[in-house]
């Protein structure tokens, strides 16, 4: 496809990597004859590394069909995550470099995963945007302190640590958003 025709969201190949494009910047040259630009912000898939690519109008980039999948969390096959299909029940396993940072929000028994796909391999893991942890360390409340808010760091069951309200104690359930990592609420 040519570099005019991409939009946002569109999945592409450059120099055997695959990209998500982000954003489009075009510019118009001033001078006649000139060419049209355009300036892609792309995000590459696994990973999520930023790449900035400019290209005349007429310049080719090849389209990628990328799949997203629901899926659901399995078991644990040595480091790899194994999900499974939510409609035709194929396992999918994903290595720790392929879900990155996301392993700390992943538990069994929650919907919302996606498996993005592209000829048949996994190449990423979309997470749902909160997830329920259990606390299972942090200090005790201080009482007759109860005037401010104050946060006090917690472990969680999946390994991660995040700052809680001090009222919350251990086994408690919390929301957690999965974009800030950080404290939504009791579940």
């Amino acid at each position: 496809m040519k570099a005019s025709d991409v939009k946002k969201g569109n999945v592409v190949e450059h120099d055997g990597t695959v990209y998500q494009v982000r954003d489009i910047e075009r510019s118009s040259p001033s001078a006649r004859g000139g060419n049209v630009t355009f300036r892609f912000t792309l995000y590459s898939i696994p990973g999520g590394r930023k790449f900035d690519l400019s290209l005349r109008s007429d310049d080719e980039l090849r389209e990628m069909d990328l799949i997203r999948r629901a899926a659901n969390f399995s078991y644990m096959d040595g480091d790899a995550f194994v999900f499974m299909d939510a409609e035709d029940y194929t396992q999918y396993m994903l290595s720790p470099e392929l879900v990155g940072d996301n392993a700390g929000y992943i538990v069994e028994g929650i919907e919302g995963y996606y498996v993005q796909v592209i000829d048949d391999a996994p190449v990423g893991l979309q997470v749902p945007s909160s997830v329920i942890l259990t606390v299972v360390e942090t200090a005790p409340e201080m009482k007759g302190s109860s005037a401010t808010k104050r946060n006090k760091p917690a472990k969680l069951d999946t390994g991660i640590e995040i700052q809680v309200p001090e009222y919350i104690s251990n086994d408690e359930k919390v929301w957690v958003s999965t974009l800030t990592g950080e404290f939504a609420g009791r579940a």
